[in-house]
């Protein structure tokens, strides 16, 4: 049996949510046992909790000897405000697990792979249950818990690769936060933004990702109507950005707010198997 300890580092998700993940897993997963922390249904404010509740949680998941793998439950905002300290907390359990979410959840992940503990996966969450199409989307998060990377993002080249929300990487360049990318293909996705908040984070993006491999652009989902036409749309954005910055861009990838969301292992890290 195979344990996946999950837990709320930025927002709350609800029990009717972890009760739909649950029985999925238990009909078709038989060989998982998914343990949703009480602090994942806590409310302040807009989070799960206030930011000790959410780091204890995080660390007790994080350093429990009986769990394999650390499953954050929905992204949000939030995980950046007790990242720093999540990484000085976590002892020598966590350095063999896997850490799977995305969206704001890369904070952590970022912060994790900065101090190279454990294995951080952009992935599926449980609140995607709720995406139309959202049981397909857990499926492959619990295939990856499987030791199966059938749901693997299937253009990884064999170069070290990242995945994150354009609006997360933008935000964590400068920070204590953010990991060493060069030599690494860096995969960005964007979700509920003008296309000119997406050109304008691709400017500052672009200007100080130094030596990286290239970039590959993920889903752009949701993206409200301006007033009147950008005249650009987001690959050519990207396109332009990179060129500008003189880094290759490298085409697109199945990775974004959407439950076709596939897996993107940071760096070389992969499951002992693919299907």
């Amino acid at each position: 049996m195979t344990r996946v300890a999950i837990c709320a580092p930025a927002t709350p998700i609800t029990r009717d949510v972890a009760a739909e993940v649950t029985a999925l897993a238990a009909s078709e997963f038989p060989a998982l046992d998914l343990d949703f922390h009480e602090q994942c249904f806590a409310q302040e404010g807009h989070f799960a909790g206030p930011d000790a509740l959410r780091l204890s949680a995080l660390l007790e998941c994080a350093n429990d000897p009986s769990a394999e793998a650390v499953w954050f439950a929905k992204g949000g905002y939030g995980s950046n405000r007790i990242a720093s300290e999540a990484v000085t907390g976590l002892g020598a359990n966590a350095r063999g697990k896997t850490f799977m979410g995305y969206s704001d959840c890369g904070f952590l992940l970022a912060a994790l792979y900065r101090e190279r503990i454990g294995r951080p996966v952009h992935g599926p969450m449980p609140l995607d249950i709720r995406r139309d199409g959202g049981s397909e989307a857990i499926r492959r998060a619990l295939q990856w818990f499987s030791s199966d990377a059938a749901g693997q993002e299937p253009r990884l080249d064999g170069r070290p690769t990242v995945a994150f929300n354009l609006m997360t990487l933008a935000t964590l360049i400068g920070t204590p936060l953010m990991p060493d990318l060069r030599g690494h293909v860096v995969i960005v996705e964007e979700v509920a933004e003008h296309l000119y908040a997406i050109d304008r984070l691709f400017f500052h993006v672009a200007a100080n990702l130094t030596g990286v491999a290239g970039i590959r652009l993920g889903m752009v989902t949701a993206v409200p109507e301006n007033d009147r036409p950008f005249g650009s749309e987001a690959e050519d954005i990207a396109r332009y950005w990179c060129e500008r910055a003189s880094i290759p861009y490298l085409g697109r990838a199945e990775v974004g707010h959407h439950a076709a969301n596939r897996i993107v292992p940071f760096g070389l890290a992969a499951p002992a198997r693919r299907a």
